[in-house]
């Protein structure tokens, strides 16, 4: 039976402690109707303005937020353990941001000459600049062959050697014998095509199991009481109709934020949905300021090239033709880690020897490949270079500049996958909430992830979401009871922003927050550079209040969902500033002119006998943790200690701190 429920939007003036958005300047009355757990409330289908909101109810054992990798693989684990499981997505599964990876997934399977998987889990550490928590990276690089032998079995046609084993690729930062034993070969890809083959390949397999897809619906805030998470609140696009979704356990798989930046590798889609949702529901978000920039997105377009390329034997150059990488990192030079070249690539233009009329890019060359290697191993690229950038791979160079591609930080979780807060200086779980992929921060990226690593992410942590919810749940459990009122605040915003008239559209407001992120926050950062863009960046939120929504409709209302993801974006792109501007260090892709060195604990460029440990709050070795007051965008930080310690000390040992160089 359905139960009617008449509010007021000016009581919601009254602020609760989550409440996350900001008063409304008027008072409206709306209907806010709750259809217990009936599929058959629908929204009016005509376009005439309603303030009638109705609300269908569902009960799951589980909910995932995100039909990526990550989500894919997380729904159907839950699913095939027996649970009841709802996945949420604004995007039809395959059309998700997995399916843009190109270069690889990596894991030691020693197919190209001998390799381990410690050795992996040195190269990652290192690669985090140590930043990431060793325990998560020792269960991810562990966990590699057996995901990805898990994915050949699922049916993912991997490129093969001529023996029939999966061809590995050279990546950026993957060496052998802890670093002393050269490149290695590690990255399991399918030609330059490996994310889409991993993402319609999980998504066959999810149609398997009887998990129910709701898909085109776009997650709005999760439904969090007395600290636990009880489910989410979804818009469906097709209809306007809100939809509550009660379960003992979430999932938020929902990307990152490229879209930030003006220039990014993301889909337009990639607006930071999950972080957002834990912002609004007053949890703190970590390590905001690490942002990948990929050395190589085509000049002008920004479309991704990928550093398959350069492991397939392809190299950078400038205006003077010279392998300006053998300067920056000898050993590795191409190879090198992504945020040593793209530093590398700004530097070489910012001393006048950049490529093109205003030397203002790099050249990729790989001409001097065999065509039938580019063909079989590289057709994706080929054909991208020709449509982006108007060049044969074959003859000439492709024109590239470094592009914003992935977001280290995110939601905080454990290497179970349990999203996880600070408290009393401690680690402490929230229980109900998961997230893996792209929108966690594990950390097993720490400062800078290496190339081959998303993937790989993607599919371990989402299955140890599955894993552990079936460990501690069985299906048919009993569902926590919801307020009845669960979901008003997120409602009044929909009905805020449908009748919002002010004087900048959500474009244009968009253009302005990417064009200071891309400004203040880029590859080289200073403090006067990152003070202004926090304060053009707060300047920006305000105008928040003066957006002007065109569409007032709930059908298929493009301009609302935009708006939607503006806010999300905001919330995103403030913590990021804020953090960077905060971080006195230079660490991995967080690259600070004024700071140029790496603080920790010991200065590891000496021998650590005689020197005194710093305190906590005296070095930088340390994860952010950023609060943002989802109505006024102010940012609070904290910070949160990195952890060393491995799981189990009798397969791998911790992997001390020292001078990061390749």
């Amino acid at each position: 039976m359905a139960a009617v429920l008449r509010l007021s939007l000016s009581l919601l003036k009254t602020k609760s402690k989550f409440s996350p958005f900001q008063p409304l300047t008027e008072s409206r009355c709306f209907s806010f109707r709750v259809h217990a757990c009936s599929s058959k409330a629908k929204h009016s289908s005509s376009q005439e303005l309603s303030r009638d909101y109705p609300v269908v109810d569902h009960d799951y054992d589980a909910v995932v937020v995100g039909a990526g990798g990550a989500g894919l693989r997380a729904a159907f684990g839950l699913a095939s353990n027996g649970f009841k499981t709802a996945c949420i997505t604004k995007l039809f599964p395959t059309r998700s941001h997995t399916v843009a990876a190109q270069g690889g997934i990596n894991a030691a399977l020693s197919n190209m000459e001998a390799d381990k998987w410690e050795y992996h889990f040195y190269d990652t550490v290192k690669g985090s600049d140590w930043l990431g928590d060793q325990d998560s990276i020792h269960f991810m690089c562990e966990e590699a062959p057996e995901a990805v032998i898990e994915l050949e079995n699922y049916g993912m046609p991997f490129s093969r050697l001529d023996n029939g084993k999966i061809y590995q690729r050279a990546f950026g930062g993957q060496s052998l014998d802890y670093g002393r034993g050269g490149q290695a070969h590690r990255a399991c890809c399918v030609a330059d095509r490996t994310g889409h083959s991993m993402l319609h390949t999980l998504y066959g397999q999810s149609l398997k199991y009887d998990t129910d897809y709701f898909i085109e619906y776009f997650a709005l805030d999760l439904i969090m009481e007395n600290g636990q998470c009880k489910g989410v609140l979804a818009l469906s696009l097709e209809d306007g109709n809100i939809h509550r979704f009660r379960a003992n356990n979430t999932v938020l798989a929902t990307g990152g934020y490229g879209r930030s930046y003006f220039s990014s590798t993301g889909a337009h889609t990639c607006t930071g949905d999950g972080t957002a949702l834990l912002v609004r529901a007053g949890l703190a978000i970590e390590d905001m300021e690490f942002v990948q920039f990929h050395p190589t997105g085509i000049y002008g377009a920004g479309c991704l090239i990928t550093e398959g390329c350069r492991g397939e034997g392809g190299y950078l150059v400038n205006s003077k033709g010279e392998r300006f990488m053998e300067r920056y990192a000898p050993n590795a030079k191409d190879l090198a880690s992504r945020d040593v070249i793209s530093r590398a690539m700004t530097i070489e233009i910012r001393e006048g020897r950049g490529v093109g009329p205003e030397r203002d890019h790099i050249f990729l060359q790989m001409f001097h490949l065999p065509p039938e290697q580019l063909h079989s191993r590289l057709p994706g690229i080929s054909e991208t270079a020709q449509v982006f950038a108007g060049v044969d791979v074959t003859r000439e160079s492709v024109p590239v500049l470094p592009t914003v591609h992935y977001n280290m930080g995110g939601i905080p979780t454990n290497y179970l996958g349990q999203v996880i807060q600070l408290a009393n200086g401690r680690d402490q779980v929230v229980p109900g909430l998961y997230a893996a992929g792209e929108a966690a921060c594990v950390s097993v990226h720490g400062a800078n992830r290496l190339g081959a690593n998303s993937l790989l992410d993607l599919v371990v942590f989402g299955r140890a979401c599955a894993n552990d919810i079936a460990k501690h749940f069985k299906p048919g459990d009993k569902l926590p009871t919801l307020d009845k009122n669960a979901g008003e605040a997120s409602v009044a915003n929909i009905d805020k922003l449908r009748h919002a008239n002010g004087g900048i559209s959500t474009a244009d407001l968009r253009l302005k927050m990417q064009k200071v992120m891309q400004e203040h926050a880029a590859v080289f950062r200073d403090g006067p550079t990152l003070k202004a863009g926090c304060v053009k960046m707060a300047a920006l939120w305000k105008e928040l209040d003066d957006l002007k929504v065109s569409d007032r409709g709930m059908i298929w209302n493009s301009d609302l969902v935009e708006t939607l993801e503006l806010q999300n974006l905001m919330i995103n792109s403030v913590a990021t500033a804020v953090a960077a501007e905060n971080r006195k260090e230079s660490r991995g892709a967080h690259a600070r002119e004024d700071f140029p060195n790496r603080i920790d604990e010991y200065d590891y460029g000496k021998p650590l006998e005689g020197q005194q440990k710093k305190p906590f709050d005296q070095h930088w070795r340390k994860h952010s943790m950023a609060f943002v007051d989802a109505s006024t965008g102010k940012v609070t930080l904290q910070y949160r200690p990195v952890i060393d310690n491995v799981l189990d000390t009798s397969r791998i040992q911790t992997i001390p701190p020292k001078i990061r160089a390749y």
